[in-house]
């Protein structure tokens, strides 16, 4: 190889070694941007003033009594960090309406009426890889809200989180002012559910917060 030759070689080698290394340097640094986090929303009035004695991760019965009435949701779902860390033994609590978009509140207008198959609260903790579940129902609309899930996270080290879960298509989410205030970060807590038989359906969700 003329000297020439072998210069114009090396400059090219010199030339894609740095681009190589800003590739690699740049895929490292997509992977270790953080996620985008929970956003935190209100508690809402009729978090449970005391909590049944009843309160597992299955809501579609009270104990070994008769099924509750309404679409089964089965929900699966993270906790991470926002490097995707998953964080174990956090607290997970859910609680929602029933069917017919009654809440099991002293403070509910028609909380009598409610479906008393219906659990309305439950808790999950996570596993060593962030893990949950909850089997539930497809909550009822009341008032102008859409359909929604509250959440409350609470891991072992740190303050608790509260957030709302909404449904993909639901046509009174762009009313709702709650959900306008969540802007693009609407897309981190809003289910898809995929049905699974003709009276279940099934939906997952990452939940992401800060490290501590």
């Amino acid at each position: 190889m003329s000297t020439r030759l072998r210069l114009t070689a090396i400059a090219i080698a010199l030339t894609m070694a740095p681009l190589g290394a800003f590739a690699q340097t740049s895929n490292t640094a997509q992977v270790a941007q953080a996620l985008t986090l929970t956003p935190r929303q209100v508690e809402g009035p009729y978090y449970p003033p005391q909590k049944p004695a009843d309160r597992d991760n299955d809501l579609t019965r009270v104990g070994d009594g008769a099924p509750a009435l309404g679409q089964v949701l089965m929900l699966s779902g993270r906790l991470v960090d926002e490097r995707n860390n998953p964080i174990s033994r956090a607290r997970i609590e859910i609680w929602q309406t029933d069917h017919s978009g009654i809440y099991m509140h002293p403070n509910f207008s028609g909380a009598s009426k409610r479906d008393r198959n219906f659990q309305f609260y439950g808790e999950a903790n996570t596993d060593e890889a962030g893990r949950f579940n909850f089997r539930t129902i497809m909550p009822g609309t009341y008032g102008g809200r859409p359909r929604h899930l509250h959440v409350k996270i609470a891991p072992m080290k740190g303050s608790a989180l509260t957030t709302q879960l909404y449904f993909k298509g639901d046509e009174r989410l762009s009313g709702d002012g709650i959900v306008r205030s969540l802007g693009a970060s609407l897309s981190t807590v809003l289910l898809d559910p995929e049905p699974r038989s003709a009276t279940e359906s099934h939906a997952s969700v990452t939940f992401v917060v800060r490290a501590n």
